[in-house]
């Protein structure tokens, strides 16, 4: 099976770039009319779309004139927390393997077109304004401009401009600088080309990695299949400890107060002052104690009953995500399946066509040799003996 990278880089959001608004010097322009414009919005009209309800409502609440956001186009472009829009551009092997203007790169093409289908729905926080493959430059490749927006938001508009938050809404969470939310953005997406790529007969190549021999799905359902386990094993460690806590409530319910002891005190009335009584200095002592102990029981019973709540949350949450990954691996057993018998299917139809090309080779040889009148020195050949009357 053939096997070619995947690229996927941050682009400069060149829109007159990609709409060929300009012409650049790598581009050959007998070869633009290839190429394919998803989309091209006006990017301030993307902006009033997005955000005008949100600014509306934002600036309804200032009581200082210098908050009121008069373009919230023009904030975002003039500020610096946050860019206007992101591109990436993603490109299937190079120019020595997939370029433009060769079968491979029609196929490119095709796969790139069927990736973009589902560019959207697959990103709803992603607003794609302009999309583009170009196919007049050495290698086919794949324009995507997008304006990512965050809903909810607590601080400023409730809709509002945020790559990171735009991501983590799709479940993309970064752990760190080399880690980040786009980074496992960029991954998920170059699985999704992946598969596409599959479908049509090609596995992902991925260099430098020790994980190559294992197709896309196969990887994806081993990190599945690992994180499952794990998250068992937490869930069964959880369980110990709710199981640990609960015992620890019961034998502190058992502790009981010593209430014979209390019920043997005897109060008596204060002369002058009927609603006063009096003690024993040892059965106020008697009763200080038992009171004291009976806060601490129930104090401590309290802490314990919410340890033991905490613990069973977790656990309803564990067995909600194993559900969930029991579900994916079994998805991807599935997709796993189906893309194995595609492979096959590829494998089988490249073997017939080899086999008929070295027919056609066979075929040749023999229109050679009997043009020649060379048979008899074969012998049996197809089936039959030559003569040296077939050789006349």
């Amino acid at each position: 099976m053939m096997k070619r990278t995947i690229s996927a880089m941050i682009g400069k959001g060149s829109t007159t770039h990609n709409n060929r608004d300009f012409i650049a010097e790598n581009v050959d322009e007998e070869r633009t009319k290839n190429n394919i414009t998803f989309c091209n919005e006006d990017i301030k009209a993307v902006y009033h779309e997005l955000f005008d309800e949100a600014l509306e409502k934002y600036n309804a609440k200032q009581t200082r004139k210098d908050r009121v956001i008069d373009d919230y186009y023009e904030k975002i472009r003039t500020g610096k927390q946050e860019k206007l829009f992101h591109e990436i551009i993603l490109q299937i092997g190079d120019k020595d393997n997939m370029s433009a203007g060769s079968e491979n790169g029609e196929l490119a093409k095709k796969i790139l077109d069927k990736y973009m289908q589902g560019f959207q729905e697959r990103n709803p926080n992603l607003r794609v304004f302009s999309a583009h493959i170009h196919m007049d430059e050495a290698t086919p490749h794949l324009h995507i401009d997008f304006v990512p927006f965050t809903t909810g938001s607590k601080r400023g508009l409730e809709t509002r401009v945020s790559l990171k938050k735009a991501l983590e809404a799709q479940g993309f969470v970064g752990k760190g600088k080399s880690d980040t939310e786009w980074n496992r953005w960029v991954e998920s997406e170059k699985e999704k080309l992946a598969e596409v790529m599959l479908e049509h007969g090609i596995e992902w190549e991925q260099k430098g990695e020790h994980r190559e021999h294992l197709s896309v799905l196969e990887y994806k359902r081993e990190q599945r299949t690992q994180e499952l386990a794990e998250l068992t094993e937490l869930t069964q460690e959880k369980a110990a400890e709710a199981a640990a806590l609960d015992k620890q409530i019961e034998r502190t319910k058992q502790k009981k107060v010593n209430i014979e002891s209390i019920d043997k005190i005897e109060v008596k009335p204060v002369m002058l002052s009927p609603s006063r009584i009096s003690l024993e200095k040892t059965d106020y002592e008697t009763l200080s104690t038992a009171a004291k102990k009976y806060y601490a029981q129930e104090k401590k019973e309290s802490k314990l009953q919410k340890l033991l709540d905490a613990a069973n949350r977790k656990i309803d949450e564990l067995k909600a995500v194993i559900s969930s990954l029991r579900e994916q691996v079994a998805s991807l057993t599935g997709e796993l399946s189906k893309y194995k018998s595609v492979r096959n299917r590829l494998n089988s139809a490249n073997l017939e066509q080899e086999n008929e090309r070295l027919q056609k080779k066979v075929r040749t040889y023999e229109e050679v040799i009997s043009e020649n009148k060379l048979w008899h020195l074969f012998g049996k050949v197809r089936g039959k003996t030559h003569t040296r009357d077939d050789a006349r």
